[in-house]
């Protein structure tokens, strides 16, 4: 069977996703390979790049995601990137269900920031500023409302058509946004219980200056070393937790670029997923003044994530008696 991106939105609220990853991270059964990076020739055209990324329980399931980007399709006016996941039987290999990849990666990314959020964001958090307004932010924001109590919301992005249009959408659901104006964004972060930022930015947006005591700061974008979203200051203020240490270590500049610079160390990473989960780090409230402490997490992705929204897909489907 097949789910569509917009099937695998039914098939995944928000609260059955949450519980599904944190349950993931909490057992130490899963084994989750770094991702597979394959270059591919394209003939007259830009390289390409084949991403793999398995992970698999004993006897229980199996899964991978297949990332293809082809640079060369914008001329084709196609999309550089496709994914799909497949999610097969543990015991026998055989496949079970076949899910869009796009929105899986997608929805269990804003997913990861909201279980982050539960362990590292006040209770009472009410004001949440969006830095970006593409795909991923039309996920963090019900993700992080999903957890949270939000009462106002912000957007920022370089375009400022782009936050009016994603504005607007949230209004029209009844949630009260406004645009945050170029001018104003030090004055939003400062104002706001909760930044979340989703961009493509290679210099920083955040500035640990800005934050006010209690502020959670949820950092998505940065995907390569060369990506950052908060300075060298947010990270010297913030008591740090990353999805896992490995790959934000491995792939992140919000973290490769103060390391390399001095600004902080890899000691300084409070806790991973894994730890927080398992009930080995108490987040927020195992820090020394948990009122005013300013908590900051880093997600790059692991293929743990996708197995778990992807055997929460397929469970869904089984209670609903669709398969």
């Amino acid at each position: 069977m097949q789910l569509t991106a917009e099937q695998l939105q039914q098939a995944l609220p928000w609260n059955s996703l949450i519980s599904a990853l944190r349950a993931i991270f909490a057992r130490d059964d899963v084994h989750a390979p770094v991702r597979h990076h394959h270059a591919i020739e394209v003939p007259g055209e830009p390289q390409a790049t084949l991403l793999l990324m398995p992970a698999w329980i004993e006897g229980e399931f199996l899964g991978v995601k297949q990332v293809n980007v082809f640079p060369g399709n914008s001329a084709r006016q196609l999309p550089g990137l496709s994914s799909h996941y497949q999610l097969s039987c543990g015991r026998s290999g055989q496949p079970l269900l076949w899910l869009d990849g796009n929105e899986l990666t997608a929805r269990r990314t804003a997913a990861a920031s909201a279980l982050a959020s539960l362990y590292l964001s006040r209770a009472d958090a009410a004001n949440l500023l969006m830095i970006g307004a593409g795909r991923m932010a039309r996920r963090l924001i019900p993700a992080h409302m999903s957890v949270r109590p939000i009462q106002r919301v912000r957007v920022w992005n370089r375009n400022p058509a782009t936050s009016t249009a994603l504005v607007e959408e949230l209004r029209q659901e009844g949630i009260e946004a406004t645009v945050c104006a170029d001018a104003d964004l030090a004055a939003a972060v400062g104002q706001a219980d909760i930044v979340s930022c989703a961009t493509l930015a290679t210099t920083p947006l955040v500035r640990g200056e800005w934050l006010k005591p209690g502020t959670h700061l949820d950092l998505v974008g940065s995907f390569t070393p060369q990506m950052r979203e908060a300075d060298n200051r947010a990270l010297q203020r913030a008591a740090l937790f990353v999805d896992t240490r490995a790959g934000a270590l491995a792939e992140t500049g919000d973290l490769i670029i103060p390391i390399r610079e001095g600004a902080i160390d890899a000691a300084a990473i409070r806790a991973e997923f894994a730890e927080l989960c398992r009930g080995q780090h108490r987040g927020r409230s195992g820090l020394d003044d948990p009122a005013t402490a300013i908590t900051l997490f880093k997600s790059v992705g692991d293929s743990r994530e996708d197995l778990a929204a992807a055997i929460q897909a397929y469970r869904s489907l089984d209670q609903a008696g669709r398969r």
